[in-house]
């Protein structure tokens, strides 16, 4: 999976962006739980995840300051 791109992250809405770092946070914790299991495949996708993770909070944290 190709990680997000800020411009993308940036047309949606406060609640929106919330609810997809919910989300992103959940597969992150499951995918890394089938790490532990030697199941994951493709190890990669952690590191994507939690640069989304962190990139759609420096969005909502952008917003803040800007409001």
């Amino acid at each position: 999976m190709k990680p997000r791109k800020a411009q993308d992250l940036r047309e949606l809405t406060d609640q929106e962006l919330m609810n997809l770092v919910e989300e992103t946070q959940e597969t992150l914790a499951n995918q890394r739980f089938q790490n532990e299991l030697k199941q994951l495949q493709d190890t990669a996708y952690l590191k994507i995840l939690k640069s989304d993770i962190a990139r759609m909070k420096s969005i909502l944290n952008e917003r803040k300051v800007n409001a």
